[in-house]
């Protein structure tokens, strides 16, 4: 067999975008965060498999699909340092290793209950205010929240 074909788990994408390098554990999040069982386009996803960065990892390959900044950074909340690959005729013209904004707009609901966000129509800020440790402050009330323990709007 072939040295390239044995190693090649996942086939390859004409156009479209690859998240790579999702945590094994957190794969079937990102898939249901992107609402990847709606798209019509050929998806495919894989788990567990080899890698030397994470020991077992999750991608997804989602053909004619390229994904807004908005979706990416709520990928960053959920999976952050996954690598995602623009693919454009078999071929990689972007890669990049996806980091949390500094700042996200409407993505993240606020936990407190007397919080603007929560009882006026006005859309929630959350700053990034602890990278390593992943923590979150609302811009209005100012109440801060480990991305671990967020709800995502």
């Amino acid at each position: 067999m072939n040295q390239n074909k044995k190693e090649l788990q996942v086939s390859a994408l004409c156009n479209g975008t690859v998240i790579d390098h999702i945590p094994a554990n957190k794969l079937f999040e990102v898939v249901n965060l992107l609402n990847i069982s709606s798209m019509s386009t050929n998806v495919t996803i894989g788990n567990n498999l080899e890698s030397k960065k994470l020991g077992k990892k999750g991608i997804i390959k989602v053909a004619d699909k390229y994904f807004t900044d908005d979706e990416v950074n709520r990928i960053s909340l959920v999976a952050p340092s996954v690598v995602l690959n623009i693919i454009q005729n078999y071929q990689v013209v972007e890669k990049r290793e996806v980091k949390m904004p500094e700042t996200l707009h409407n993505i993240v609901k606020c936990s407190n209950p007397n919080c603007i966000t929560n009882n006026e129509p006005t859309g929630t800020i959350f700053h990034l205010v602890n990278c390593e440790k992943g923590i979150l402050k609302c811009h209005y009330c100012e109440k801060e929240k480990s991305v671990k323990d967020i709800e995502l709007l």
